[in-house]
């Protein structure tokens, strides 16, 4: 299949291991972080949509796609559609018994996902682990870590843009004896710490590791186990956010997370 998307790549590999779940685990993982193209029954008014509605032996569906001229070639048509994160619609539609098409129409990329299957990936993505209580008294390289963890953490930390300057992984011995693996943030911006939080525990658990514990704290630049860490951890940067647009007569809906669409 030409021109690829992560999402094609994630569905092909979880299709070719069908009894790998980490496979599985990628694919969600992909599909709640993507920008997705909504179908709408009519243009959006406001902050409030109207989603197109699918009715199927197999349920009702909304439909989304992964690219603008998949929609397109979808409907054959100019169609109201609205730009949202996987996340976010899913949680529109959380307890209505409402499932996701997911690029219909593209060979070998096409998938409905049951309300079953989004209840099952809210539940994921709403847990958060705790911050860690103490610092530790040691610091060391990280030693033995899985590859599906760390491959978790390199696509998952690039999308908190803006949000730390960096992160530190490191093997850490707390005052209690207790050693484990910590994750620092670095001078993480205000009000950042519950969104860092959450994604650490997205890629621990979308790595598939079984009982899996990566323990988090933020720190600041002139902390002193700062520096120990830099000079022994594997270190993450985060991408600098680009530069803000020209203010624009109105948001399109879903683009201030703290005021997500509304359906009607």
């Amino acid at each position: 299949m030409p021109n690829e998307t992560p999402i094609d790549l994630a569905f092909a590999a979880m299709g070719a291991a069908q009894n790998d779940e980490a496979a599985r685990l990628v694919y969600f993982e992909r599909l709640a972080d993507a920008e997705l193209f909504l179908l709408l029954e009519e243009e959006a008014e406001g902050e409030r949509i109207k989603p197109e509605v699918f009715e199927t032996p197999a349920g009702q569906f909304l439909l989304v796609f992964d690219r603008e001229e998949r929609l397109s070639a979808f409907t054959g048509k100019p169609a109201p559609f609205v730009a949202l994160s996987g996340r976010v619609i899913a949680n529109l539609i959380q307890g209505q018994d409402i499932g996701l098409g997911v690029n219909l129409g593209v060979e070998g990329g096409e998938n409905l996902i049951t309300p079953d299957m989004l209840d099952w990936l809210l539940q994921t993505l709403e847990h958060a682990p705790e911050e860690a209580a103490e610092l530790p008294v040691e610091v060391a390289r990280p030693k033995a870590l899985p590859d599906a963890l760390l491959n978790a953490l390199d696509r998952k930390l690039p999308t908190a843009v803006g949000l730390a300057s960096k992160a530190f992984l490191a093997e850490v011995t707390y005052k209690s004896g207790r050693r484990g693996h910590l994750l620092a943030y670095l001078d993480a911006k205000l009000g950042a710490q519950e969104a860092l939080a959450k994604a650490t525990n997205e890629a621990l658990v979308f790595s598939g590791i079984d009982a899996g514990e990566l323990d988090v704290v933020f720190l600041r630049s002139d902390d002193p186990i700062a520096e120990r860490l830099a000079r022994v951890a594997l270190v993450f940067d985060f991408p600098e956010p680009a530069a803000a647009p020209e203010p624009a007569a109105a948001k399109a809906p879903g683009t201030d997370p703290n005021s997500p669409p509304i359906l009607r």
